[in-house]
């Protein structure tokens, strides 16, 4: 696949994974308060009606961070798209240390969350920046170690050659603490559940306060979209992303990266929000040595 078929394969597979992303969680959500049914174009009502109000803004607002940050959201989940091979040698990034790039990717959506919430100049939605630093920067080792962990086996820090890799054994059977560990860490990047420190209820939407019309429609497009980046990454480092029989390779990736979507939103309205103390002290204490852990035994079964 040359690289413009590959881009319009990325565009398409974005596009349709927002879009269903938005409708799995209206149905957990409205499952869960017991309400009515979801229309599978509810997406497209609600951007419609967050496109048509009126945009309000704050006094003295940083105009063009509050537009970066929201820009550079979208752009982080691209590109960790972009890394996800479609099929054999075939990724619109094909570089050989992709899992570093997304690595890189993942730190830039902690400063890009800080500046959404610091560009309103409002005290709550710069409290959920805050608080989303302390949590978020530590949660970040844990991918680095799971990463580091999936791709020993592969003796490669490229995508493409950690998915071939799972050919006769996919890495969720290999490392199965590595999948559980990284699933948390998407919840952090999406800013879900019991990691939505930055645009939780209790500060009436933290960074995404003062968001409205158009800012807040593309705020929920590029969360959506990092949900579908996220997800597409789990299924090729996890569950050996486009390998499978008689379908076709993109077919594969697609249902895989639709179950983890499905899983991580099921998770981010079950599961309850700690307090930003008890949070800490749970990934320094529990969640970061079983990481620790986890590479130690990908390592020795690398050496053996």
């Amino acid at each position: 696949m040359t690289f413009a078929p590959a881009l319009t394969t990325l565009i398409l597979f974005l596009a349709i994974g927002i879009w269903i992303a938005a409708i799995l969680d209206a149905v957990f959500y409205r499952r869960i308060s017991g309400q009515g049914g979801v229309s599978v174009l509810s997406p497209f009502y609600a951007a419609a009606a967050h496109l048509s109000r009126q945009r309000l803004t704050t006094e003295a607002p940083d105009r063009l961070n509050w537009y970066l940050a929201i820009a550079g959201y979208l752009a982080i989940a691209t590109i960790g798209l972009a890394v996800v091979p479609f099929g054999p040698e075939t990724a619109v990034i094909g570089i050989k240390t992709s899992v570093v790039l997304w690595g890189a990717c993942e730190s830039l959506v902690v400063v890009l969350v800080f500046l959404h919430g610091w560009s309103p100049n409002s005290p709550l939605a710069l409290i959920g920046a805050y608080r989303y630093v302390a949590i978020g920067l530590p949660i970040m080792l844990l991918s680095m170690f799971v990463l580091i962990a999936a791709a020993l086996p592969a003796r490669s820090l490229d995508l493409r050659d950690i998915v071939a890799s799972q050919e006769g054994l996919w890495n969720i059977i290999r490392q199965p603490l590595g999948l559980p560990l990284f699933l948390l860490l998407g919840l952090s990047l999406t800013l879900r559940g019991p990691f939505d420190y930055a645009d939780s209820a209790d500060l009436a939407g933290g960074t995404s306060v003062e968001d409205s019309g158009a800012n807040r429609a593309g705020w929920q497009v590029a969360r959506l979209a990092m949900l579908v980046g996220f997800s597409a990454i789990a299924a090729s480092t996890f569950l050996g992303g486009y390998l499978g029989p008689i379908l076709p390779g993109i077919v594969w990736l697609a249902i895989k990266t639709l179950i983890l979507m499905a899983v991580v939103i099921g998770l981010s309205h079950l599961l309850a929000r700690m307090p930003v103390a008890r949070m800490l002290g749970l990934i320094w204490k529990f969640l970061l040595p079983i990481a620790f852990v986890d590479l130690l035994l990908a390592g020795l079964v690398a050496l053996a």
